[in-house]
């Protein structure tokens, strides 16, 4: 392990990041703890150049950014082979970890994480900033519950020399949006649609968009309607199931338009939950009126609750044409050999770089857009069975999920 890097004092090795190692450091001029995240510049000149032109645009973007949720800059620097940012040093853990020892969170717990993370993007995005990356790995959650966005190295910004062409896809397929997932220019509202996959998995204990490979995630994501929390989870209040929704619609204009309505929403949730619910933690029972212990754990629902409550499932919208848009995927996700395969099964035309941006995910949409901070009463309804030669799409459409299983693996 190195000692010094520029002027700061080595103290230990914290992991490992996307581009580097991570350090905890000490600064000897005014005796300060940091962080210092790192890339090794030993590398190919061009492979070298846009690595290092990459660090810096993440300083720079992080840098400029001054909220109590997003962690704070100090300095940047060069030592040797080796760049490095010198950062907020917090006593706390990753989102990702708190998950994986919990799965799920209590209520209170998720809406107020989640809406200081809204408010801390919409700081940023007030700023031309979008984070593009927004995932519980690059969330810190410090010992008094206060919550810190980290690292900004694939952020798209107005100025930046450094910028991600159309076509390229950067992010983690999990949290990707439809328009990320489709190689399209982003805007706020991508890491809007990333957070509210997080929120999904904070009260579900589930990723709304799942499969078993990158392709197949990316094929939900464009395409499938996931179950409403509340479904998995009968903690969650029929409010939240709305705020969801409306941050997961595929259509860009019913999606929250800033961050700031998001978490304006996520807060009046929080305002109204009971206080039973708001501590209520998974596997705990709470006691009725009538001195019965009523089990509050997450459960499936009974049948009599199926048949009171509608249900959405998890499949295709409708007006999907699965075909096309698996050609549109395949020739941004696949290898050559996989996309002239599907060309000929399809007996379909490769689809050209242009074709695929004019291209957006269709999808019914569930909310239409907002107009106040209260989320629109508008229910989930289970999607009809398909008629006529909508059958025949259906059957394509397992067809191709079989195909790209067994191509893949």
């Amino acid at each position: 392990m190195i000692k010094q890097l520029g002027r700061y004092e080595v103290i230990s090795e914290l992991g490992q990041g996307a581009m580097g190692v991570v350090y905890k450091a000490k600064d000897p001029l005014i005796d300060r703890e940091v962080a210092i995240k790192t890339i090794n510049l030993s590398l190919a000149q061009e492979e070298r150049e846009e690595y290092e032109a990459r660090f810096y645009q993440e300083a720079k973007a992080a840098g400029r950014l001054s909220h109590p949720n997003i962690v704070t800059i100090y300095d940047v620097g060069r030592s040797d082979d080796i760049a490095y940012i010198a950062m907020e040093y917090l006593h706390g853990r990753e989102l990702r970890d708190i998950l994986n020892d919990n799965k799920i969170l209590p209520i209170n717990q998720v809406l107020d994480i989640t809406a200081q993370v809204a408010l801390g993007l919409s700081y940023a995005h007030e700023h031309h900033i979008v984070h593009r990356d927004v995932k519980p790995s690059n969330i810190m959650v410090v010992r008094d519950g206060h919550v810190k966005i980290t690292d900004f190295g694939i952020a798209r910004m107005a100025s930046a020399a450094v910028r991600t062409q159309t076509g390229m896809v950067l992010g983690s397929p999990k949290y990707m949006s439809p328009e990320q997932v489709m190689g399209k220019l982003t805007d706020q509202r991508s890491d809007i649609f990333s957070l509210g996959v997080m929120l999904y998995e904070m009260l579900t204990g589930q990723a709304p968009f799942m499969g078993e490979n990158v392709n197949a995630i990316m094929y939900q994501t464009l395409n499938a309607i996931p179950v409403s929390p509340s479904n998995i989870n009968s903690n969650v209040p029929e409010m939240l199931n709305y705020i969801v929704a409306k941050a997961l619609a595929k259509d860009l204009d019913s999606r929250y338009q800033n961050s700031r309505d998001f978490a304006n929403d996520l807060r009046a949730c929080q305002a109204e939950l009971p206080k039973e619910i708001a501590e209520l933690t998974v596997g705990t029972s709470t006691t009725g009126g009538n001195g019965n212990s009523v089990d509050s754990s997450v459960t499936a629902l009974d049948s009599s609750d199926e048949e009171s409550k509608p249900v959405v499932a998890l499949g295709l919208s409708t007006s999907f044409d699965s075909t096309e848009a698996t050609m549109r995927l395949a020739s941004l996700t696949a290898s050559n050999e996989d996309v002239e395969e599907f060309s000929k099964t399809f007996r379909m035309s490769r689809p050209s770089l242009e074709e695929i941006n004019q291209s957006s995910p269709v999808v019914n949409s569930q909310l239409s857009p907002k107009s106040s901070t209260t989320p629109p009463r508008i229910s989930y309804q289970e999607p009809t069975a398909p008629s006529g030669g909508y059958w025949l799409l259906a059957i394509i459409a397992l067809v191709v999920v079989g195909l790209i299983s067994t191509i893949v693996f």
